[in-house]
């Protein structure tokens, strides 16, 4: 009994850290936006490629990754599956219409200052993340969620649907740490204090990063966790048994 509270209380306490550094990225990115760059506006300046990186940090990074864990929950491990399913692809629908609204605001800086678009490895690295997170939620939502799909069709797209939403996650963090340092380069590039000489600017943003990195590899590790994931029926591990408390409840 005591080591199934000790493993209920470490994947709450994962939980916590998580949600608690998800809300700094958001935060972070935000503050970083509005102190050194001026704000926000939706009116093709500046200002409108400021929601981008606010918008990517939220929808492809933080909202993404805790849609991914919805069946990490011990509670979507008993009942019906379908109210967890509709939760999951909910959340990430939520997640790619923010990832949508914050490449319509680069996209319309760049059309407004006549900039080039999709020319740098941030830019690669970012469209073949929102790509491949389209064909995931198209192909979850007509296998796993609507019931015509027959069990060894998803059988078979499952691991495929699993490994893709944490290589997805993976190239998403990429290509925000990327951005964070291009978007250094260019402010920085002619400022009395340049990128090299580490200015407050810098520090802040690059601690960012990090941030956004740590949320990225806390959402894995919980994914990659065999004793956290959804039990096949009929098959449970120690730990899982441990995230239910005894006399038929759950933690």
């Amino acid at each position: 009994e005591r080591l199934s509270r000790m493993a209920a209380g470490w994947f709450y306490l994962s939980c916590l850290a998580l949600g608690s550094l998800g809300t700094l990225c958001v935060l972070f990115t935000s503050y970083w936006m509005r102190y050194w760059h001026g704000g926000f506006a939706w009116d093709g300046t500046v200002f409108m490629f400021n929601w981008h990186p606010v918008l990517m940090v939220a929808g492809m990074v933080v909202l993404y990754g805790a849609a991914s864990l919805v069946y990490r929950l011990p509670q979507s491990w008993v009942g019906p599956k379908l109210p967890w399913k509709l939760l999951h692809a909910a959340l990430h629908l939520a997640a790619f219409t923010l990832t949508v609204l914050g490449l319509f605001a680069v996209f319309q800086f760049h059309q407004h200052g006549n900039i080039a678009n999709l020319y740098s490895l941030h830019s690669w690295l970012g469209i073949t993340a929102v790509f491949l997170f389209a064909c995931q939620w198209l192909l979850g939502f007509g296998v796993f969620l609507l019931p015509w799909a027959p069990t060894w069709l998803r059988s078979i797209l499952k691991p495929i649907h699993v490994f893709f939403g944490a290589a997805i996650l993976s190239l998403a963090v990429a290509a925000v740490i990327s951005g964070i340092n291009e978007k250094l380069f260019f402010s920085l590039k002619n400022a009395t204090r340049p990128y090299s000489s580490l200015p407050s600017e810098a520090v802040f943003a690059n601690s960012t990063g990090m941030l956004v990195a740590l949320f990225g590899l806390l959402v894995l590790y919980i994914l990659l966790a065999s004793s956290w994931k959804r039990p096949e029926p009929g098959i449970m591990t120690d730990r899982q048994v441990g995230l239910q408390a005894p006399g038929g409840g759950r933690v």
